[in-house]
């Protein structure tokens, strides 16, 4: 198992980041390798995401240093949203299975969280999203139909879309985690525009279901000072509090959201007007 850890910037500092500053600190660029665990622990409210990508044998998720316990969920609580072939998640002996775009949470307490696929030629690739917990809530299967599902945007500003809210207060309890995955309808390219920031959460994405040679635009920064990062097809940005996030691809795509902070109400954010962006 791999552990990256990325520290938090000041939105000052960010300003003067080139192009190889802004990605080496936001930009996860492999987060699925085959018979691995790979993680990114973020100092940005201490919420790590990764992938785990079992092969013929599973895969058990221990507890990196950074996180400082013996077990991996001793302090926190994890959600993990399948975007692979079918899989399973076994915990304390409870095995799940989960198809693709199914989603499980395993709460604070879990002692053994293992990875396994049904097929190593297909292999599942389970996206792991993991904040600190203050209790403990139970483990819940969270297949894609028991999913809380919305259809906003329009295809007269490109951005019609289908949001799948996993982990959510109307769906499934969790300390602070909230979880959920977008997909893009074919011939609207943007996401989350008009713009926002909710300096109360950070939120983290990862860009999937995009064919290997288009990318997406992902914009991220201050209103009046953004940036932008190129993003591949199964990567991932770290989005600070401070920050806005919204993409464009050059063509349809998903994303998997995740945020972790102060509150999990998904509509309080503070909106930026389009024309207010520089």
């Amino acid at each position: 198992m791999q552990t990256d850890v990325r520290h938090a910037s000041h939105p000052e500092a960010v300003r003067n980041f080139d192009t190889e500053t802004l990605r080496r600190h936001f930009l996860v660029e492999t987060i699925f390798e085959g018979g691995e665990i790979r993680l990114t622990y973020s100092h940005y409210d201490r919420m790590v995401i990764g992938g785990a990508t079992p092969l013929d044998t599973g895969l058990t998720l221990t507890a990196p240093t950074a996180i400082g316990q013996e077990t991996f969920l001793a302090e926190r609580e994890l959600g993990a949203l399948n975007i692979g072939g079918a899989g399973r998640i076994v915990v304390d002996g409870t095995s799940y299975d989960l198809a693709k775009y199914d989603c499980l949470y395993a709460g604070k307490g879990a002692k053994d969280i293992r990875f396994e696929s049904a097929d190593a030629a297909n292999p599942a690739k389970f996206y792991l999203v993991s904040t600190p917990a203050h209790q403990t809530h139970p483990t819940v299967l969270l297949t894609r139909e028991k999913a809380r599902h919305l259809t906003p945007g329009e295809a007269a500003t490109a951005n019609k879309r289908s949001i799948y809210q996993f982990i959510h207060p109307d769906v499934c309890q969790s300390c602070q985690l909230t979880l959920g995955f977008t997909m893009i309808e074919p011939g609207s390219v943007w996401n989350t525009m008009p713009a926002h920031t909710h300096d109360r959460r950070m939120e983290a994405y990862l860009y999937f279901d995009l064919e290997a040679e288009q990318r997406v635009f992902h914009f991220m920064g201050e209103p009046q000072q953004t940036r932008h990062m190129l993003v591949a097809n199964e990567q991932a940005v770290i989005s600070p509090p401070w920050s806005i996030h919204s993409g464009a691809g050059t063509k349809n795509y998903s994303f998997i959201w995740a945020m972790a902070g102060d509150n999990k109400s998904f509509t309080d954010m503070d909106h930026i007007a389009i024309a207010d962006l520089r």
